[in-house]
């Protein structure tokens, strides 16, 4: 991932600013994808067959789940086995029971099958959209789920990609997962969306296919279709019309960057010795491969979701034993950092009683505050995770989201030890918790930093509204605040959140005191690169000086003049 996250659109000297997530660099004329298909009226009702209208639903339903199959195939036929899990994952949604039952009644209640569909999948939007940042960049899949079968049943085009007969960078409000994986990179020399995050599959499939891509830069779409534009996905920036010597300069700055990351190989360190575990964020087993190959020391962030959600029944003892102990196996000299179940009302789990209808489900009954409410799943969890790392060399540490007291960490660490896990910790991504941080810190042995939550808590800005990119940015000195009482709590304290892939900032964040940085496998190389070029006495300096500042795009101004070496790095 590039060092550009801060989703802060801004424009100097013709530049546009956004948020970098693939590397490298793109230039070629504009192509904009196809118009959105319109909402189907309100109103809109069908003329009293209900039985043929609910028929017509499902088949369009059905097609769509079919054409991303389709989809799903040629991209793996290509060597995009990412994409096609995305695309399968779409089909499921598509033909999912519940989502059938709200077509259906809304059917019977007269609506016509286009407005019976636009609204049941807005019930799943909201939920999504009111859950952490990973669920919630499912939204977009969700929308192209919806028009593309809301297109079938009013006979309009397909929402798809622009055909070219040169090279071109795609652009757009947000892009589906159904275009993204059969596209050819051939042809697609970079990617420029307006909303999307870190996290979203616009982002996951930009860096499985190498594409560089830039991504939360508002008003990417008046960009005029045929412009030519120069993309550098890895400092986050789009310039309109540029100069062949800029173009020679970004392509010289990728050439630098790759020959300097051909040499960073090892654990990660400052330049004068100072250890800094570098970690990966991962989702699942099939994650460990890419962390792997980046050179990961191990886990820092193992969500555990996946086996929970989107089934109506609880995984099993041996199936979670399972997918817990293929992970741990695959680092026997390192440590892996599991977060246990992050559910609640905004990402609620069929098994369980419905959760209670939340006005913010962000700031209700989730994380550690649900399986409070259902003990069970959580002590199972635990048990699970004891088995899976008996007789294995890997340090297993547990973690608990959504604390925001000692008391809270006081229950996860007992039950933690009564289900034998030795090492228990807490996320900190409540202001509460970071503030209070030294009274947390008997109870656990260790912290990790969630900067996603504790950005937007901070800020009191929603992370899914891009109209507040500027304020779910980790760089606010208001945040640097609170990573520094929490580094300083007398616990080893990691870094878990997408800042922790940031160079510029994961040198500031071990600055504050911060002991390892978790990140997307990608982003390793480049951070511990940037480590080994500067010294701890360096990094302090440099945040320092960012926590000094008043805004946050001064404070990376400030940090990056105390870390002068980034630019051999190209960041």
């Amino acid at each position: 991932m590039g060092s550009s996250q801060d989703g802060n659109s801004s424009q100097a000297g013709g530049s546009l600013r956004g948020a970098g997530v693939s590397p490298g660099v793109g230039v070629g004329p504009v192509r904009t994808i196809a118009g959105a298909v319109p909402e189907p009226p309100a109103g809109f009702r069908h003329g009293g067959d209900a039985a043929a209208e609910r028929a017509v639903a499902a088949a369009a339903l059905e097609a769509v789940a079919a054409d991303l199959e389709d989809r799903g195939d040629r991209a793996a036929a290509v060597g995009n086995t990412d994409g096609r899990d995305v695309l399968n994952a779409q089909a499921l949604m598509a033909r999912d029971p519940g989502l059938a039952d709200g077509v259906g009644a809304r059917i019977d209640d007269g609506a016509a099958a286009p407005r019976a569909v636009f609204e049941a999948f807005g019930v799943y939007r909201d939920m999504l959209a009111g859950a952490g940042e990973y669920m919630a960049a499912r939204v977009t899949d969700l929308d192209d789920i919806r028009d593309r079968a809301i297109a079938r049943l009013l006979g309009l085009p397909m929402p798809g990609v622009p055909a070219s007969d040169e090279p071109f960078v795609l652009v757009a409000r947000d892009l589906a997962p159904a275009d993204t994986a059969v596209l050819d990179p051939a042809r697609v020399v970079a990617f420029v969306t307006e909303e999307g995050g870190p996290t979203s599959h616009t982002a996951i499939l930009a860096r499985t296919m190498g594409v560089p891509a830039v991504v939360a830069l508002p008003g990417a779409t008046s960009l005029a279709d045929g412009t030519r534009v120069l993309v550098d996905g890895s400092a986050g920036t789009v310039v309109p019309d540029p100069s062949d010597a800029e173009v020679a300069a970004a392509r010289a700055a990728v050439a630098a960057r790759a020959s300097a990351l051909a040499d960073s190989t090892g654990p990660g360190a400052t330049k004068d010795g100072h250890a800094v575990p570098l970690l990966a964020n991962i989702g699942g087993p099939k994650d460990v491969g890419a962390a792997l190959e980046n050179g990961a020391e191990g886990v820092g962030l193992y969500r555990t979701e996946f086996l929970f959600l989107d089934r109506s029944t609880p995984p099993s003892a041996d199936e979670q034993e399972d997918a817990y102990r293929r992970v741990l196996e695959a680092f026997p000299d390192g440590r892996v950092v599991v977060r246990t179940l992050d559910a609640g009302a905004d990402k609620p789990l069929a098994f369980l009683p419905a959760p209670a209808e939340e006005p913010n489900p962000a700031l209700g009954e989730r994380g550690l505050r649900m399986t409070r409410l259902h003990p069970e799943v959580l002590s199972a969890q635990l048990a699970a995770l004891a088995r899976a790392a008996s007789g294995l060399p890997v340090k297993l540490q547990v973690m608990a989201p959504m604390v925001a007291d000692a008391e809270e960490a006081a229950y996860f660490a007992g039950v933690c030890r009564d289900a034998g896990i030795e090492h228990p910790g807490v996320m900190i991504e409540i202001p509460a918790a970071a503030l209070r941080a030294r009274d947390l810190a008997p109870e656990v042995e260790f912290f990790s930093i969630g900067t996603n939550d504790l950005t937007q808590y901070t800020c009191a800005a929603d992370r899914q509204v891009g109209a507040l990119a500027g304020l779910q940015d980790p760089w606010q000195p208001a945040v640097l605040d609170l990573v520094a009482p929490a580094a300083g709590a007398g616990v080893p304290c990691g870094v878990c959140g997408e800042a922790a892939g940031d160079p510029a900032l994961a040198c500031v964040l071990v600055g504050l005191g911060v002991t390892s940085l978790s990140m997307s496998a990608p982003s390793l190389p480049l951070v511990r690169a940037a480590l080994a070029r500067h010294t701890l006495d360096e990094c302090r300096r440099a945040a320092s000086a960012a926590r000094a500042a008043r805004t946050a795009a001064e404070a990376r101004d400030a940090a990056r003049a105390h870390l002068p070496h980034l630019a051999d790095l190209g960041v």
